[in-house]
């Protein structure tokens, strides 16, 4: 039987795109899609079953996707020949082969759907489904991401032109719009981008917000934040005091967890204050830092790392101000004030070249209207 849509996701925050798009659809529309979760790079817990519960899907499914690293025999694949066309030769035997391993834990019949939406096909969905030719829609891992770092060229350095052919050919794969099998790639803002190209559609995240209703917006915080009620309080409680209330948004900066550490303990002390009282930070981890912010920030409230920050714009909680370094923070709405940090801030914890890639990095201040 033919069905509509699915989407693969491998983050909270992709979960959360594929539901503004499913919930701005026409209401005869809705409720038909299947949700894949692959738990490659993100466990989700019970996300699955509130995510089935939520009525958004119609199935929800977890994919037991693999990097190519499981497969022992890929190894000698990915070692360099010494020369482009050596190198291209054995790129093309790595990807089949890479599609064709993947193929066993593939838990659907992708041919059954009329449209595919992909999140990080650089993934091995990416290629299974090049290996498969079979279409997709391939869309941003993060919020204007590409701005900062455009995978596609960083992973093709060399003779890049050259590789985009191939790809576009269908003889080599290239994420992010660049496959013969990708028919779009779906970006929040095309304006901000270095290099886009002509298979990039714009579909502003904030247009698919705008279009949800409050019960829409309920559904969602039911679905990410099972305890909403717990951090209205404390925020409210902080405000109650009199203090003012900083959200710190972290990011995987710094390999030496404890420069890590220094580095958002300096944000705090610079940031948190306001008429000379210290106020409290509310620290929204990202997914993939790892430091333990419960055990090293005691006094300040420490939320899940998991659900999307924009979650937060819809519950009952206002913040002085919202801080980071490189997060863009134009997507939070429930701050006053804007704080954005950049590569002047990076330079005081590591030399700068290790952070030389991130494009776009100024240091810039915000303020809500």
């Amino acid at each position: 039987m033919r069905r509509e849509r699915i989407y693969v996701c491998h983050t909270y925050y992709h979960v959360y795109v594929a539901c503004l798009k499913e919930l701005n659809l026409a209401e005869e529309a809705k409720g038909g899609a299947t949700l894949l979760l692959s738990s490659m790079s993100t466990d989700f817990g019970d996300l699955l079953q509130r995510a089935k519960q939520s009525g958004i899907f119609r199935d929800v499914l977890s994919y037991d996707e693999k990097s190519f690293e499981f497969f022992p025999e890929l190894t000698e694949l990915k070692r360099d020949r010494g020369s482009l066309l050596l190198n291209m030769r054995q790129r093309i035997r790595f990807e089949r082969r890479l599609g064709q391993l993947e193929e066993q834990f593939v838990p659907v019949d992708f041919a059954e759907y009329k449209d595919r939406y992909v999140f990080c096909d650089s993934d091995p969905i990416g290629y299974y489904l090049a290996y498969k030719k079979l279409p997709y829609h391939a869309l941003e891992d993060g919020l204007n991401c590409l701005r900062y770092r455009d995978t596609a060229r960083e992973d093709n350095a060399g003779h890049f032109g050259f590789k985009a052919k191939l790809a576009a050919l269908g003889l080599i794969f290239i994420q992010n719009g660049y496959s013969r099998w990708c028919v779009d790639m779906e970006v929040n803002d095309l304006s901000v981008l270095d290099h886009p190209m002509e298979k990039m559609v714009e579909v502003p995240r904030e247009k698919l917000v705008s279009g949800l209703s409050r019960k829409d917006r309920e559904t969602l915080v039911r679905l990410f934040i099972p305890d909403r009620e717990k951090i209205v309080a404390a925020v409210a409680k902080a405000h109650a005091k009199g203090l003012p209330v900083i959200l710190i948004l972290t990011e995987p900066l710094c390999k030496d967890l404890a420069v890590r550490r220094k580095l958002f303990f300096d944000m705090i002390e610079q940031y948190a204050f306001a008429d000379g009282k210290k106020g409290t930070a509310v620290i929204k981890p990202h997914p993939r830092d790892l430091l333990d912010y419960k055990k090293e920030f005691p006094d300040e409230i420490v939320l899940d790392a998991r659900f999307p920050m924009e979650i937060l714009n819809f519950m009952d909680v206002q913040f002085d101000r919202v801080v980071t370094v490189y997060t863009v923070p134009d997507a939070i709405h429930c701050a006053k004030e804007k704080i954005y940090l950049g590569n002047a801030f990076m330079d005081r914890y590591e030399p700068e070249e290790a952070h030389a890639h991130v494009t776009h990095a100024e240091a810039r201040k915000q303020k809500e209207c």
